[in-house]
């Protein structure tokens, strides 16, 4: 592995040392399709071949779009990368628009999409975009090109040449982050950046090779993606699959049995609440047996030692209850670790407690995209925190923007090493504005370093998201909406006082919290199909107009108040009864509020908080 010098090399590597006959794999008209190492390497030289036919060189961008993780879009991966042209990942839930715009930016040549309207919005977006010259499908459709027609056969002369002309500092993707303003930027990333990532990860991963590692966050994303070649790296069986499907008796979870997965924490929070609501459905002694187990997670730390008596309950807890939640993870979960976005402690704490190790990250798209992470070693993991940077990155706090109100010992977090992106695509300007002539990347995000040694990197907050009340007092919105989120009955939330008096939030309920503790006080909920998305549940607005349910979220505020400073205790609260989602454009694909969305969406909502 330390030999390795450019992405497409890992999959000789895994050939060379552990050759695997499941090595990627994934649902094919409902069928399981698995691809040997062998065959990953046989049919992307095949598409290496017919992409040069089709008169593609050098630097040239080809786009993929899928909605789910498939074997496909890995074998194109690879292919665009042993011709050293640039592949171009793109989310599936934006708009023709913005497909136009980022076509029209990288200059892409092809596309290679999934199924569902993909094809009709690329296509839509076809017409304006002058250097795209094909479309094909990863599934055949009537009057479509699919993907195989681009196979060819022959000498591979050519494709080798190729091969050993692309240099470790070559670009080789092209990442359009999602952002919650304006046009999305290209991140250009190399070979080198991404292969500095997963060297200086590998000995933290605890993974053999035949492992297996489901993989179901967006391949799009540099994280699912860096974590792949990682698990290629290790000679770990990879099944793609969906969200859609992975919890219940006959889910791949159990059915697939992975020894490990990434996630992000809001898919930590949904299973939390399944399980939660589960043990809320219980009677008698059943029911007691789980709260009582539960309970005993709440003082949990990755370093707690049981003996005695604590060592006796945590034996029976685990034995009765916490058994179950393994098994309904497939029984063989060795660690999941999350990012993208904050996870709440308590996500981590629970399911830790509970045998299934959970770790938390940190990085952006233009770190390539690890900077810290928790080690599964409990001893290099810290609750509550992001956890130590890696080998070869440097990480400093930044408190010289007086602008700033930085509490001690915190300020911007800023990081230098191997991973740090070569800039913004044909954006030499907002390269300069997070790159110093230092070579320090600056994340945009607040910290501070604690725990033993202070080697522990917590997140305190964005540095955009800040907001300063009336009175002039900076408020950090994110530590509230994480505290306040770790509550069964709050799904959402957002936090507002940008120039105002006080702070204030904006809720969405948790639908099953909510219509569970609604069934137990005598108040009427109906659930209905959330018109943009069915997987998502709409409130009845009357339910939220109730005083009982008013005086809960009162109650709530009232206790999670208390870990907070005067200004920034929540004085008053709107209900939503609708979620927020990417389709109705108040999340960016990664799940990050668009607070600005946000707040023109809801003016009016938030105008008769402050009247």
């Amino acid at each position: 592995m330390k030999n390795i010098t450019r992405l497409f090399e890992i999959v000789d590597y895994q050939s060379d040392n552990f050759p695997q006959k499941k090595a990627i794999g994934g649902k094919k008209d409902d069928k399981w399709r698995f691809y040997s190492t062998q065959e990953v390497k046989d049919t992307a030289n095949k598409v290496s071949l017919g992409l040069l036919k089709l008169g593609i060189k050098p630097g040239d961008k080809i786009a993929t779009i899928t909605y789910k993780n498939r074997p496909e879009w890995c074998i194109i991966d690879l292919a665009v990368q042993q011709i050293g042209a640039i592949l171009v990942p793109v989310y599936p839930t934006i708009s023709a628009s913005e497909y136009e715009y980022i076509f029209n930016d990288a200059s892409v040549k092809l596309a290679f999409v999934g199924t569902g309207d993909l094809i009709d919005k690329v296509k839509t977006a076809y017409i304006n975009v002058d250097t795209l010259e094909g479309v094909y499908t990863f599934d055949e459709q009537n009057g479509e090109k699919y993907w195989e027609e681009v196979f060819a056969e022959g000498d591979l002369s050519e494709v080798e040449a190729l091969k050993a002309a692309v240099k470790p500092n070559d670009l080789v993707t092209l990442i359009y982050t999602s952002g919650t303003t304006g046009n999305p930027k290209g991140v250009m990333l190399s070979h080198n950046n991404i292969i500095s990532n997963i060297q200086a990860v590998y000995d933290l991963i605890p993974l053999t090779a035949g492992d297996r590692a489901l993989s179901f966050l967006p391949l799009c994303h540099i994280f699912e993606r860096m974590i792949y070649y990682t698990y290629m790296a290790f000679g770990v069986n990879i099944v793609f699959t969906g969200t859609d499907n992975l919890g219940g008796d006959n889910g791949d979870l159990r059915t697939l049995q992975p020894h490990f997965f990434t996630t992000v924490p809001r898919l930590l929070e949904k299973v939390y609440e399944k399980i939660y609501n589960k043990g809320l459905q219980l009677t008698g002694a059943k029911k007691k047996l789980f709260f009582w187990a539960l309970s005993l997670t709440e003082d949990y730390t990755f370093q707690k030692k049981y003996s005695g008596l604590d060592k006796l309950k945590m034996s029976i807890a685990d034995k009765l209850i916490f058994s179950k939640w393994r098994e309904a993870l497939g029984g063989q979960v060795k660690g999941i670790v999350t990012g993208a976005a904050a996870c709440p402690r308590k996500m981590a704490q629970v399911f830790s407690a509970a045998g299934i190790p959970i770790r938390e990250g940190y990085g952006l798209t233009e770190t390539s995209p690890v900077l810290t992470v928790n080690r599964f070693p409990n001893e290099g993991a810290m609750l509550g925190t992001v956890g130590i940077p890696i080998d070869n990155v440097t990480i400093k706090i930044d408190a010289s923007d007086t602008e700033y109100d930085f509490r001690p010992g915190e300020g911007e977090i800023i990081a230098k090493g191997p991973n740090i992106m070569m800039g913004y695509y044909n954006k030499p300007d907002k390269t300069a504005e997070v790159i110093d002539e230092n070579g320090w990347f600056h994340t945009g995000d607040i910290g501070t370093f604690v725990g033993p040694d202070k080697k522990f990197l917590k997140i305190t907050d964005r540095k955009k998201e800040l907001f300063k009340t009336s009175g002039g007092k900076y408020v950090a919105p994110n530590p509230i909406e994480g505290t306040f989120k770790g509550d069964f009955l709050i799904e959402q939330m957002a936090v507002i006082g940008e120039k105002r008096k006080f702070v204030s939030a904006l809720f969405v309920p948790s639908p099953d919290a909510l219509k569970d503790w609604c069934d137990k006080n005598g108040v009427a909920c109906t659930l209905t199909e959330h018109a943009h998305n069915p997987a998502l549940k709409v409130i009845s607005p009357e339910t939220l107009k109730n005083q009982k349910v008013i005086d809960k979220f009162q109650e709530l505020c009232d206790h999670y108040n208390k870990d907070f400073s005067k200004i920034e205790k929540i004085k008053k609260f709107a209900l939503l009864h609708e979620p927020w989602d990417v389709s109705t454009g108040e999340l960016t694909p990664t799940m990050k509020l668009k607070r600005r969305v946000i707040d023109k969406k809801y003016h009016d909502v938030i105008e008769s908080i402050y009247a």
